[in-house]
């Protein structure tokens, strides 16, 4: 899929207050540990993706990425209350009907990557889950294999905790070319979602081998 030049430029008010409300809240309240997070100089468009635990789940994932304004899909239900969906608007998220093939919503990711922008998603699609990506979706699979974009994990090591320091880890893109070669249908957007669940474990088994990723 051809993608124009990517907006690096582009600076919202909403979008700068929240990224401005991040870095207070991330650097006195809620203390976050990045590693890694030179891995957000990726080109866009990419997808960034993390696992869901809280409703500032979106702020984590945006901080690092300073070069762009992500666009980040979120579930139609926030958008009841119309001051919240005016608010929503402004920081560029997508809604998506999550009980239902919701075809208006996929077409404005592929929209927003072809464009050139960085899309965050929580592959597990709620942060009600037993385990870490015990399910997770296959939009994001198939939104990776249609656009042909980087696949950006994000694991957030526990929710955060006021005064509690939490760490952030970002993983190296993930590498479906080979899977993509084969072509697209259920078999190939299946295996791309396994290999996103694998990816997450396996970062979550690494982050608790080191001093620094053992929860406090």
């Amino acid at each position: 899929m051809s993608t124009e030049q990517a907006p690096e430029k582009e600076r919202t008010f909403l979008y700068t207050v929240a990224r401005g409300l991040a870095a207070v809240m991330f650097g006195l309240l809620f203390p976050l540990r990045y590693h890694n997070a030179e891995r957000y100089g990726l080109d866009a468009p990419y997808i960034a993706m993390s696992n869901h635990q809280t409703w500032m789940d979106p702020l984590i994932l945006a901080k690092p990425c300073k070069r762009y304004e992500i666009r980040f899909v979120g579930k139609k239900e926030l958008v009841k209350n119309k001051f919240v969906k005016k608010v929503l608007d402004g920081l560029h998220m997508i809604v998506v009907d999550r009980h239902n093939t919701d075809l208006a919503a996929m077409r404005q990711c592929s929209r927003a990557l072809k464009e050139g922008y960085v899309l965050g998603i929580f592959p597990e699609g709620t942060r009600h889950l037993p385990d870490l990506m015990s399910e997770v979706e296959t939009g994001t699979a198939v939104l990776a294999l249609r656009a042909n974009v980087p696949l950006l994990p994000v694991f957030i090591d526990g929710k955060p905790r006021l005064f509690r320091l939490r760490h952030v880890y970002i993983g190296e893109p993930i590498d479906i070319s080979d899977l993509r070669a084969q072509g697209f249908d259920a078999q190939v957007v299946a295996q791309v979602t396994a290999r996103i669940r694998d990816t997450f474990l396996r970062m979550r088994e690494e982050a608790h081998k080191k001093p620094e990723g053992k929860r406090l």
